[in-house]
């Protein structure tokens, strides 16, 4: 097998990785990646502004806001007035967030990173550089993106 082919079919796996992943935790948990991910981001704390939450899960308020919409109508999440300023509001997690947090699986990039953390340094850079290196190849470094590892477009 060619080097190009090798790296197709290695780009292919991954994705797929990825994609059966996703499905995976949809089905065991009922909710997205970013979903998941939103609400392991509020079970540390219990409640947190969408601003806040926003910026630690890289993705934008709209985003955010999108999906705290349908976290809220399934009952993961409440709305309520900041306790610091009546005038702002908090996304608190709910006792049935906070429960799907706990017996959801691990997030596909969380066994990544823990895997990743214990290469070489060297090793993790020369794997960044070269994965920045395909992202370029394909145009898709343009692309705004969040470091969740899950196919497609972050769905509210």
């Amino acid at each position: 097998m060619s080097n190009s082919n090798a790296l197709l079919v290695a780009l292919r796996q991954i994705n797929r990785a990825i994609d059966l992943q996703s499905k995976k935790l949809e089905k065991e948990t009922g909710q997205t990646t970013p979903q998941l991910l939103l609400l392991k981001e509020l079970a540390k704390e219990g409640r947190a502004k969408p601003s806040v939450i926003a910026k630690s899960v890289h993705l934008s308020h709209a985003t955010v806001t999108s999906i705290v919409d349908r976290l809220a109508k399934s009952g993961m999440v409440t709305r309520e007035k900041s306790e610091d300023d009546g005038r702002s509001v908090d996304i608190v997690l709910t006792e049935q967030g906070r429960a799907c947090v706990q017996n959801a699986p691990e997030l596909l990039q969380e066994d990544f990173l823990v895997s990743f953390s214990k290469l070489e340094p060297w090793e993790q850079n020369l794997l960044v550089s070269s994965v920045q290196r395909i992202a370029v190849m394909m145009e898709a470094n343009r692309l705004d993106s969040a470091p969740i590892l899950e196919v497609g477009e972050i769905r509210p």
